[in-house]
């Protein structure tokens, strides 16, 4: 099968011509498979697709347009009223933000203490004096003041959660820049319960080029330089 390891990027498949010759095309949006309610997903031009194959096969068929490089995936789930973001919300979004990098890879270093696999030794080092130091805060819903204060006084502690989420993101390529598709699977899963993330994404990017610089993920996060 000529198409076997012939891989084509998200919204395309193979195809073989007359000549056996494998290619990309764009996927027929009517051609994916059925999904469930819960693989829907909300496209930024505000309508909700079957699934990624769905709104990745549309964009490509879009390609070239204005309609087609302003698709993108938005959130998953269907398409509903996500309320505006407020100064002030955005204001104290990178506390929860920190906090929450924070507790994830709390919840790693725990699950790896009986089977290795989600943190690598290099990274076990560092979250693991996070992690002897974090029982006085349990995870949950703290008050702006208590995570305010603790960033301040246990300041260390939040510098390589912010870190290590921007190397998990920086995959295609490693380059120490987000794109916009980089940011996408974090974005995706926060909107629905996060409001404030795209604003907060897109004050991020203080010099509008549409990248994200380490840099300027961790301005973003008060982290100092």
């Amino acid at each position: 099968d000529p198409c076997r390891n012939f891989h084509c990027k998200r919204g395309k498949v193979c195809h073989v011509d007359k000549h056996g010759k494998p290619s990309c095309i764009c996927q027929d949006p009517a051609a994916c498979p059925s999904t469930k309610d819960y693989e829907h997903v909300c496209g930024t031009d505000n309508k909700t697709y079957d699934g990624t194959c769905q709104l990745f096969g549309t964009k490509c068929q879009l390609e070239g347009t204005k309609m087609g490089r302003q698709l993108h995936l938005d959130y998953l789930g269907s398409c509903k009223y996500i309320p505006h973001c407020t100064d002030y919300e955005v204001d104290q979004f990178p506390l929860r933000m920190r906090d929450w990098l924070k507790n994830i890879l709390m919840q790693y270093y725990e699950r790896d203490l009986n089977t290795s696999g989600f943190l690598t030794e290099k990274q076990r080092n560092k979250v693991k004096k996070i992690y002897e130091n974090d029982k006085r805060l349990m995870a949950g819903d703290h008050a702006v003041e208590l995570l305010l204060h603790d960033f301040e006084k246990n300041y260390h502690m939040y510098v390589y959660p912010v870190h290590w989420q921007f190397h998990q993101l920086d995959q295609h390529p490693a380059d120490r820049l987000l794109t916009h598709s980089e940011l996408a699977p974090l974005r995706a899963s926060l909107v629905p319960m996060e409001h404030c993330i795209t604003r907060f994404f897109q004050e991020c990017d203080g010099d509008h080029d549409k990248l994200i610089a380490l840099k300027e993920w961790c301005h973003c996060f008060g982290i100092k330089e």
